[in-house]
């Protein structure tokens, strides 16, 4: 068999070198004319070449050693299933158990299948005195209300550190401890712009009742928040937090009405708070 795959693989091979050569001698010495002529032939080649490499290979006759099951597997298993051996399965088949030619057999239970019942038995009984007798665990209501209070506790956290602050919850702040934390972020980092005093040097005057992008905390909030890039103000969110914005923002706004010594003109448009 070997043989006669070899012998026509060669005739192929053969037979379609001949082919190539009698098409460039038949007067296009160029022949392929182009890539795609090249690539395509050399596709057609590369699919006879691996037609008989397959017929060739599945032509050998494969010698496959049976593995033999070590000893302490075979225990093991036996173990674990107790199952009858095929060449005793005459001994517990049911005569007159036969349907349609399926016969069933006595087998035993698996020894495997009887343990995880019986630690089913095993785990209702301490279930019960766990929970219900020695009221050692929590039971399902109770579990329950103390998520609840693990929930309060970490949202009073957030609430305390305004990490759920944002430009639509956004209060305003009047106790005097925060408007002065704010009125220090205020002078640290927008007094440059803005004056001391809120009355405008390159930012616009913050005492008056003009606003450019409307007033009230949540657009003022959400000014810090962002910044104006195209009036050379930067966003104060990658530099302050949530709560920090909140206090500087109510600072800004407790500072409508007073007289700074310098106020810059008007600009934007009067607002008023609906």
């Amino acid at each position: 068999m070997k043989r006669i795959i070899s012998l026509f693989t060669i005739k192929v091979i053969t037979a379609f070198l001949l082919f190539s050569q009698i098409l460039m001698a038949a007067g296009e010495a160029d022949y392929p004319e182009n890539y795609y002529d090249k690539v395509a032939l050399f596709l057609i080649f590369v699919i006879i070449i691996g037609f008989l490499s397959l017929v060739y290979f599945e032509s050998k006759i494969k010698v496959v050693k049976e593995k033999q099951p070590s000893v302490f597997w075979a225990k093991f298993k036996y173990y674990l299933t107790k199952s009858t051996p095929i060449e005793k399965e005459q001994e517990v088949l049911l005569a007159d158990h036969n349907y349609d030619g399926i016969k069933e057999l006595d087998n035993r239970i698996p020894p495997w299948f009887s343990g995880l019942f019986y630690a089913t038995i095993l785990f209702s009984i301490w279930y019960m005195l766990h929970y219900h007798v020695l009221g050692t665990g929590d039971l399902q209501e109770a579990e329950y209300a103390q998520e609840v209070r693990i929930a309060e506790i970490q949202r009073a956290e957030l609430m305390r550190s305004g990490a759920m602050i944002n430009e639509e919850t956004v209060t305003l702040l009047t106790e005097p401890a925060l408007l002065e934390s704010g009125k220090q972020i205020f002078i640290t980092n927008c007094a440059a712009c803005h004056a001391a005093d809120g009355g405008g040097l390159v930012g616009p005057n913050l005492t008056d009742d003009y606003w450019i992008h409307g007033g009230g905390i949540k657009n003022v909030f959400k000014v810090v928040k962002y910044g104006v890039v195209n009036k050379g103000m930067i966003a104060w969110q990658n530099q302050l937090n949530p709560k920090q914005m909140q206090e500087v923002s109510s600072y800004v706004l407790s500072l409508h009405g007073t007289t700074p010594a310098n106020p810059k003109a008007p600009e934007g448009t009067i607002w008023k708070e609906e």
